[in-house]
């Protein structure tokens, strides 16, 4: 992999603004490095599952009210549709960009105010990053009508990861446009939840195979794939897949990490990058009394329980909050883009 991270800054999407220029302006004082674009969940469109929502056979309702309906005759002419246009995407005979696939509406608002935004910049940035609902989440967070969740359907499973893997393709091409080096990240909250009760019936092996196709993808447009996950989960099955940066809340959950040690080093020697999710964003309290020498210090603890050279983990490292500010208030979200930033200085000063 010829990206070098550095310890270089990097958020992970959402902050608490109501708008996208502003937002954007916003987000590149802080990581003007490594650039996203803004997700705004006060904006129904723009929340976990709606946003990569709308392609998909059979899905009725709005913003946090979706579901989907396969028990009606309609279903099965959707599923036929939305198929017929993903071979004619995949195989190349139809544009992705004129597509299903392609973000748009009041769901893309964040991605386009991104590409005018960034149109005024005279430098190109070291990379840009984009960001998906991964297939899991989508796959156990959508139900039918019924309220059974889309995992185990088997036709509402396979489309899921297909839409999610298309529309990879699409930020792929087109943010390759702003950067020669592109990321995208899967972000899968509901890993968290893998093996519980409610999902025990979940086989490992399915759930990495479903991830590698959308990583699979990502490889094919010539970017970098990772992971987001804001909590503890299966690391040992998420280093399973074909990731190139693992981001995770070092902050709340690094001790979990410290289990698959073996794991780590493996995924470090083959080139993997780390993004440390240090900057605490999921308890409020945690984050007013935050400060950049303490977590300079947490971060070397980190790297040295985990047993990895300072100059390899610095070259492999980005610095992050451990999950997107949307909820906080804008004061504290301003807080923790600047903690991420100065961590970041603070540990390439070393």
């Amino acid at each position: 992999m010829s990206f070098q991270a550095d310890a270089l800054p990097l958020l992970i999407g959402s902050l608490p603004m109501q708008n996208h220029a502003l937002a954007t302006r916003l987000m590149l004082k802080y990581t003007p490095e490594i650039p996203l674009w803004i997700q705004l969940p006060g904006y129904a469109e723009e929340r976990l599952l709606a946003q990569f929502s709308a392609c998909l056979p059979g899905i009725r309702g709005e913003g946090d009210h979706l579901y989907l309906d396969t028990a009606t005759e309609a279903f099965s002419q959707e599923l036929l549709a939305f198929f017929e246009e993903y071979m004619a995407v995949f195989e190349g005979e139809r544009p992705v960009f004129q597509s299903r696939f392609a973000l748009k509406g009041r769901a893309a608002q964040g991605f386009e105010a991104f590409f005018e935004v960034l149109s005024r910049l005279r430098h190109s940035p070291v990379a840009v990053k984009g960001q998906i609902t991964g297939p899991f989440t989508l796959l156990t967070g959508l139900k039918d009508q019924e309220g059974r969740i889309a995992y185990y359907n088997q036709e509402l499973r396979e489309a899921i990861v297909k839409a999610v893997a298309m529309q990879a393709r699409y930020q792929m091409q087109r943010l390759k446009g702003l950067s020669d080096q592109v990321i995208l990240f899967l972000d899968e909250p509901a890993l968290a939840g893998f093996g519980s009760s409610a999902l025990v019936s979940i086989q490992k092996e399915e759930v990495i195979t479903q991830l590698n196709e959308v990583i699979e993808e990502v490889h094919r447009e010539g970017g970098l794939a990772g992971i987001h996950v804001c909590a503890n989960t299966d690391w040992g099955m998420v280093f399973s897949t074909g990731i190139d940066i693992l981001s995770f809340d070092a902050f709340g959950f690094f001790d979990r990490m410290l289990l698959f040690k073996d794991q780590v080093h493996e995924f470090i020697e083959r080139g993997g990058v780390v993004a440390w999710g240090l900057v605490p964003t999921l308890n409020q309290e945690d984050l007013v009394q935050a400060d950049v020498e303490g977590l300079l210090a947490r971060w070397q603890s980190c790297v040295q329980a985990l047993g990895l050279n300072l100059a390899t983990a610095q070259r492999q490292s980005l610095l992050t909050p451990s999950c997107g500010t949307g909820c906080l208030s804008l004061e504290l979200a301003i807080k923790a883009m600047d903690l991420t930033r100065e961590l970041s200085l603070a540990i390439r000063s070393l």
